[in-house]
């Protein structure tokens, strides 16, 4: 398995809903080529790929696993991704190091939510697809139902390679509709049995031969001179002809081959290890990746060693591991690349190949291959690594962390250790971003969703020894006035000695937008020069403290127009403190409110879903603002505002409301006066925390 030739490479993606089977599949290719004694399992914790504490505990993968499978002269690195909404981040930048996508679909369930998310963004990425009908042999599969599903929602381009013999508790084995075989995988065998379709029943030959003379027609229009030939009805593909044009129509996704089966049982899979090999694109003939530039490159080992960073993890044993795809050259252990954001020399000590959590050495990789360097402590997701440092690849637009949570160390000493195990966190997961928020004094943790936030806390614990607590997350108020106001501040304090004495007439008027002014109108020395400062510094404090509700005061003209002092007593203090008694006694009057901040939407859903999204944004106090027409048949983008409180935990909600299917973006844009029962519920909030001495 050292350095294969890119011709002898295939990179290929699993990507699906959770509980299709991807991982069953990558764990049944493992054991029909040998490379595992035993067929790995998800459900008694003794998958070799889902080998994570936190993905035995769920039992479902939550981080890319690599497989690299010997079969024949070739090396199938089969990438095992996770099928959760939450952990889509990983599975797209996944689906970059990769030239086919192997979608897993349920027998039962047909195409599920994140089946057609990602389908979309394997089409934008200009990927090759194919399909594996997994569970065929579950209580009420149906392969011409699942079929009928998959052309419904991705069109007529799919074609059936195999096919099924029976289906449910009587599905035996397949049939390889392209060289017309019946295929069996005895129990306990290591090989399957091949047999000619003529063995089978009139019934399953006919079967066949449809789906043979269907194949045929998406196959036929790779080659414009025979598919002429083929419409005329003068000629058909001959078995030659059908073998050296299918990868060709695979390459160009004139056909999306799908293939069926069970991985549990292992009927279907040597046979797809086979067409794998022999069909789908290999990386020097269809890899291609866009340049920061614009430009498209190809994997080309004869050109200078360049490297593509699509993942990392810091693993607590053997520190940061480094997930590559080789572009160009070859690497070999010792060689000094440069880094493309940081411009600093990266030494690779190892090239390594990773199958699961076992790691082994190799003495070089090739153009086109998948490896693992460990202690690239500089190199993050999305670098590019080349002997100038000059190439960057476009790295993949990923989606915005919109689950805010706010979190604390249980105990004050372990801070530190929380904030350094969150920013390594966030280098290994780029949908993960760490924020302080200085207005609120939180740490902020901006994920995809709640499982996504779990799994962070379960690492931190059994990583770091770290006990951490989510708390909410604190709106960011503000309060501000509606209408001008005057009146003094004055503080006269003796203690014997040296005394305090300040006396400041203030005059406060509402600015929208525009933040805080202070005026000096001071005439005549009332208030001497020095001292002014301290008139402005108090008031900026009160302002700082809120006066309804502690929070931060905004939009405001204050102008100091008279006062008095004392040549002794009068000071910086005692001005700043008048000041404030000034300040807090025009609020008073001046009619003070509380803002709250409001967050511009859209919204992308099923058109049979806009009605509900509507109906519950009213609910939230929210306004819509508009309706278009997604970028996909039969999507609505609704476009809104609502106050931000209300949709803070929205990803949760629009998850449930669509199944899953919905997606939105959210930027906070402007602050708007909080109703009546808004504001009565923070001032008693604040009114309660301080007679409790918070």
């Amino acid at each position: 398995m050292a350095a294969p030739a890119p011709e002898h490479v295939r990179n290929i993606v699993l990507v699906g809903q959770d509980g299709a089977g991807k991982t069953s599949l990558a764990e049944a290719m493992l054991f029909v080529s040998g490379k595992t004694p035993r067929m790995g399992t998800t459900h008694d914790g003794k998958s070799y790929l889902d080998y994570d504490p936190e993905e035995i505990k769920r039992k479902f993968t939550i981080s890319t696993s690599i497989a690299p499978i010997p079969y024949k002269d070739y090396k199938i690195n089969v990438l095992d991704t996770s099928g959760h909404p939450d952990f889509i981040g990983d599975t797209l930048a996944t689906m970059q190091a990769a030239e086919m996508a192997l979608f897993v679909v349920d027998a039962v369930d047909g195409p599920q939510v994140m089946t057609g998310k990602l389908w979309r963004e394997a089409e934008d990425m200009r990927l090759s697809r194919a399909v594996y009908i997994n569970h065929i042999d579950r209580e009420g599969a149906d392969f011409d139902t699942a079929m009928a599903l998959l052309h419904a929602r991705f069109g007529g381009r799919l074609g059936a390679v195999t096919i099924p013999i029976g289906q449910g508790p009587d599905f035996a084995g397949v049939i390889d509709i392209i060289r017309m075989k019946a295929r069996y995988f005895e129990p306990g065998g290591t090989a399957e049995r091949v047999e000619d379709v003529d063995s089978l029943p009139a019934k399953y030959q006919e079967e066949a031969r449809i789906a043979r003379d269907k194949l045929c027609d998406l196959v036929a229009e790779a080659d414009d001179e025979l598919m002429m030939k083929y419409l005329d009805g003068t000629e058909q593909l001959t078995q030659e002809e059908l073998e050296s044009l299918l990868d060709k129509a695979i390459a160009q996704e004139l056909v999306i081959p799908v293939f069926v089966g069970s991985t549990i049982i292992m009927q279907g899979v040597q046979g797809l290890m086979e067409d794998i090999c022999t069909y789908f694109p290999h990386p020097r003939s269809h890899g291609r990746f866009q340049m920061a530039d614009d430009v498209t490159v190809r994997i080309d080992e004869t050109k200078p060693p360049c490297a593509f960073a699509f993942k990392t993890v810091s693993d607590p044993f053997v520190g940061r591991l480094t997930f590559l795809k080789v572009i160009s050259g070859y690497l070999e252990p010792g060689l000094e690349l440069v880094c493309g954001r940081t411009g600093k020399k990266e030494r690779l000590g190892k090239i390594q190949v990773m199958m699961g959590k076992e790691a082994m050495d190799v003495k070089s990789a090739k153009a086109g291959d998948i490896v693992v360097v460990p202690k690239l402590n500089d190199v993050r997701a999305g670098d590019t690594l080349s002997c100038e440092g000059t190439i960057a690849i476009e790295p993949l637009p990923l989606p915005e962390p919109l689950y805010p949570v706010a979190i604390e160390a249980v105990s004050k000493k372990e801070e530190d250790k929380l904030g350094t195990f969150l920013a390594r966190a966030a280098e290994a997961d780029p949908t993960i971003r760490i924020t302080r928020d200085e207005d609120t004094h939180q740490t902020i943790i901006h994920a995809m969703g709640e499982a996504q936030v779990d799994m962070l806390l379960a690492r931190l614990r059994d990583q770091s020894g770290v006990e951490a607590r989510l708390v909410p997350v604190r709106i960011p108020y503000r309060e501000t006035i509606t209408k001008g106001a005057e009146a003094q501040g004055r503080h006269k304090k003796q203690t014997g000695g040296a005394g305090q004495f300040g006396d400041c007439w203030l005059r406060l008027a509402p600015i929208p937008g525009e933040g805080y002014e202070f005026v000096d109108e001071i005439k005549g020395g009332a208030i001497p020069n020095g001292l002014i400062p301290a008139v402005d510094k108090g008031v900026r404090e009160a302002m700082e403290e809120g006066f309804l509700a502690g929070y931060p005061m905004v939009d405001i003209k204050c102008t100091v127009f008279d006062g008095s002092y004392h040549s002794v007593d009068s000071n910086e203090m005692a001005f700043k403190t008048a000041a404030r008694i000034g300040f807090r006694a025009c609020c008073e009057q001046a009619g003070p409110i509380i803002l709250e901040p409001w967050a511009t939407m859209e919204v992308t859903v099923g058109e049979e879903y806009a009605g509900t999204i509507m109906g519950d944004i009213s609910t939230r106090r929210g306004r819509i603002v508009g309706t278009d027409a997604g970028f996909a048949a039969g999507e609505t983008i609704i476009k809104m505002r609502a106050p931000y409180a209300e949709v803070i935990n929205y990803t949760k909600d629009l998850r449930s409301m669509t199944r899953g299917s919905g997606s939105y973006s959210l930027t906070l844009e402007g602050y708007e006066a909080a109703p009546a029962d808004v504001t009565k519920k923070l001032v008693e909030a604040y009114e309660a925390a301080r007679a409790a001495g918070n």
